[in-house]
């Protein structure tokens, strides 16, 4: 797995041997940050985070800072080496936290992203529970853009009745990215 654009362009991402999570590809990450557009100084969250290749990405192509969540101690450790070896560990921050605390944590502070990216594990109930906790911890401002990766099977919906306008949607084999735009609760 390669940075694919920017300054770390081809620098290696590691991600731990026999994870039964998947990464997000190469064609995927590079997919998504040419509908992204430019992301120079803009602030960045990975939710799910992984090895951190989606906010490394950012970060190579100009992002002014990232901040990932991922809940295994085990990915959390390697995301911290890949943000130290790629030079960003400056710029970014590592919660190794469930999104529940995660994204309560940066609620409470008052903390908000221009590019909120969530990548739930596929095919698991997910993607409703994640919109749901973004929506109660606000940290997205009126002009963010918020972009779940998640499985065609997955059905994008508004849990509890609450609407998400869907900007975009794009389908890639197996694998879906939704813009969504959603209010501030």
């Amino acid at each position: 797995m390669r940075i694919t654009g920017g300054e770390a362009r081809g620098r290696t991402i590691n991600f731990p041997s026999g994870s039964k999570e998947r990464p997000t590809s190469d064609f995927l990450r590079e997919t998504l940050f040419n509908l992204l557009g430019t992301v120079q100084e803009k602030s960045f969250l990975d939710i799910f985070a992984g090895s951190g290749s989606v906010g490394m990405e950012a970060l190579s192509r100009g992002a002014k800072q990232a901040f990932f969540i991922e809940k295994n101690k085990k990915i959390a450790a390697v995301l911290q080496k890949n943000a130290n070896e790629c030079g960003y560990a400056s710029r970014c921050s590592v919660m190794g936290l469930d999104v529940a605390a995660g994204l309560r944590r940066l609620s409470d502070a008052g903390t908000t992203f221009d590019i909120v990216f969530a990548d739930p594990p596929y095919n698991r109930g997910l993607v409703a529970q994640t919109i749901k906790l973004l929506r109660k911890n606000s940290v997205f401002h009126e002009n963010s853009v918020i972009v779940i990766q998640h499985s065609i099977r997955e059905n994008i919906t508004s849990p509890e009745g609450e609407i998400n306008i869907i900007r975009d949607q794009r389908r890639y084999g197996d694998n879906a990215l939704t813009f969504l735009q959603m209010e501030r609760s």
